[in-house]
């Protein structure tokens, strides 16, 4: 599927698609494009869809947390790999 922007550079998707992944989608910048990506109304609710009750019991800011503190360990984890390489 091709489109184009209009001059206000809004690019208007077709009906099927909408009826399809819905109307609010998160716009990804990649080195080589760009994408665009379904956002459920309920991102959680979606989240639980795909993964089933994995996360029945969990509530959203318990795994906002977790989320967090995996980020920080891979970031903290990057700049000590980098100052090693630095320091060699």
């Amino acid at each position: 599927m091709s489109k184009s922007t209009d001059e206000r550079g809004r690019i208007y998707l077709p009906k099927d698609v909408r009826e399809r992944f819905g109307d609010q989608y998160r716009i990804v910048e990649l080195p080589s494009h760009v994408a665009l990506f379904p956002v459920d109304e309920d991102p959680l609710e979606g989240l639980r869809a795909a993964v089933g009750d994995a996360f029945a019991e969990t509530e959203a800011e318990d795994l906002k947390g977790t989320a967090r503190e995996a980020v920080s360990r891979e970031v903290r984890a990057e700049a000590d790999d980098r100052s090693q390489d630095d320091e060699e």
